[in-house]
């Protein structure tokens, strides 16, 4: 089995267990199509397509294991730990971890590698494409209402547009911010 194929069966055994963070949904809604548009700006840009796709399954399974506070560093070292066991090269995994511990546009950490930048990129992108998930997570783990949890979704879209590295992906996503700003009533104009 690919080690592409073995990190996505790992990560899918972690969110069906009992003691996910958020049960199962993530990996159908949030890992699947990350994983996707990974594979996709890979092929566009280049980069190690490996290295991005295991770091693309991998990049949230902190999240997954402990929780979403920190989950960028307790994921590094799950990634770590489960890659060792897969006898994956030792600069692969490095990349990995970089890729990891690079995504959260929150952390405002400096991406190197193009393969960060394409896995950071990727969970953007994602995000655009699963504006429910947002919804249900402020809803449900977040306790927030309707009008907490409609500025939280609309403030977070206008944060992951305005990270977007790649001209392609905001050609890409153009249409979908406007359309965003129409339905939460902030129809500005594009800067």
């Amino acid at each position: 089995m690919s080690i592409v194929k073995e990190v996505k069966k790992f990560v899918k055994e972690k969110c069906q267990k009992p003691t996910s963070k958020y049960g199962f949904e993530p990996f159908e809604c949030h890992f699947k199509p990350m994983v996707r548009w990974a594979k996709r700006l890979s092929n566009e840009l280049g980069g190690d397509q490996e290295v991005i796709l295991v770091a693309a399954w991998l990049h949230d399974i902190g999240s997954i294991v402990d929780g979403r506070e920190n989950h960028h560093l307790t994921g590094v070292k799950i990634a770590r730990k489960k890659l060792v066991e897969l006898d994956y090269p030792e600069n692969k995994i490095r990349l990995v971890e970089k890729c990891i511990l690079n995504h959260r546009g929150s952390q405002n950490n400096k991406r190197e590698s193009l393969e960060e930048k394409i896995v950071a990129e990727a969970d953007v992108i994602s995000n655009f494409d699963e504006i429910e998930g947002i919804f249900w997570y402020s809803f449900v783990h977040e306790n927030k209402n309707q009008k907490e949890a409609r500025k939280e979704v609309f403030d977070k879209l206008e944060r992951k547009w305005k990270q977007l590295h790649f001209a392609s992906s905001k050609k890409l996503l153009k249409p979908k911010i406007k359309a965003v700003r129409v339905l939460f009533g902030k129809n500005q104009s594009h800067r």
